[in-house]
């Protein structure tokens, strides 16, 4: 890989992660490169999602997208979290209208034996990091690339109730009958994890975010005990061989923020469903937020668009603040309201 990388021009969001003055308020949208654009349909007519993944330069192009369209202050490479779980030797496929798939999920703590490991990811997960190479070069400096990773619970619910579910129940049952076995299975794919996010900063990621997407699932005690410990290792662990600002990101998880200002990460993403001071106030003043317009808000009109976006950069305040939504930008939104929340914070 070739690590000469160009000079960044703008490192606003990389300043406001570990608390530096910025010239204005970074923005960047989760699932940025995606549905919405046109140029990404075009795309995806040709090839299917786990291929775009799984192609450097067609991943690459993707991420590209929305940066040429868009004044952001970050691209985050295109990938899916769930190449852990195929990393493990699990066939998920993406059904359109229904998302992700898994042939044969996790039924029984037995099943644990069907997981290949260890991982190599080098060879498992390498087009990841040949996409984020590329990436990094074809950027120009122009801004920061962020590379990601679901977080060990998440991917556990995905790879146990083999798709998406409306109460995890499956995997939370396994939690209550199956404890370690279940720690188990955590550990399995902490362990994955960590390689894959020290592996992309290796070939240029600059900054990194964990996704407990499911986190809304658990109450504060089996947080406690299945998803915080590792979310901490994976931090500590990954700090021990890098060092790039970390963002954990737990959609739904209010109970949880107190107890995740204790694990490390450098900024602490919110949804839509909390607000600013309350957020602020549980994550403390020593830690960056994320966040955290309601994705919907998108559907307004574009006077509207920028108005709420001004406001939630005053009720959060400039200093350690990244923007963005408080969650996925959706699919048929208009990338021109996109646009207007974009010059709305930017204009904050």
């Amino acid at each position: 890989m070739d690590l000469n990388f160009p000079t960044l021009k703008n490192d606003r969001i990389l300043r406001a992660a570990v608390g530096e003055e910025t010239d204005k308020v970074p923005v960047w949208v989760m699932r940025q490169a995606g549905r919405y654009l046109p140029e990404f349909r075009a795309t995806r007519v040709k090839h299917d999602f786990f291929s775009l993944c799984r192609t450097p330069e067609i991943a690459c192009e993707v991420t590209l997208q929305p940066i040429r369209r868009f004044p952001l202050d970050a691209a985050i490479i295109f990938s899916d979290i769930l190449v852990v779980p195929q990393a493990l030797g699990m066939e998920v496929l993406m059904q359109a209208g229904e998302g992700p798939v898994f042939t044969s999920p996790l039924i029984t703590p037995e099943d644990l034996r069907v997981l290949e490991t260890p991982v190599n990811v080098d060879e498992k997960l390498g087009y990841v990091f040949e996409a984020i190479n590329l990436t990094r070069h074809k950027l120009e400096g122009r801004v920061p690339l962020i590379g990601f990773a679901g977080a060990p619970w998440t991917l556990m619910s995905y790879m146990i109730e083999g798709g998406g579910s409306k109460t995890m129940a499956k995997s939370k049952a396994w939690l209550y009958r199956y404890p370690t076995e279940s720690h188990k299975l955590l550990q399995i794919l902490t362990d994955v994890i960590v390689d894959f996010l020290i592996g992309q900063v290796k070939a240029g990621a600059q900054m990194l975010q964990v996704f407990e997407s499911h986190a809304e699932y658990l109450g504060p005690e089996i947080f406690a005990q299945f998803a915080l410990p590792y979310i901490k290792q994976i931090q500590e662990r990954v700090r021990e061989k890098v060092n790039v600002p970390m963002c954990i990101f737990p959609k739904g998880g209010h109970f949880s923020l107190e107890q995740l200002s204790t694990a490390g990460y450098d900024i602490i993403g919110l949804d839509w469903t909390i607000k600013p001071d309350e957020g602020r106030q549980k994550v403390g003043s020593n830690i960056t937020v994320q966040g955290n317009m309601d994705p919907c808000a998108l559907y307004g009109p574009k006077e509207n668009i920028r108005a709420i976006a001004k406001d939630m950069v005053s009720r959060f305040g400039k200093h350690r603040y990244i923007a963005n939504l408080g969650h996925g930008i959706y699919p048929d939104v208009d990338p021109e309201h996109l646009a207007a929340f974009i010059d709305g914070i930017h204009d904050a």
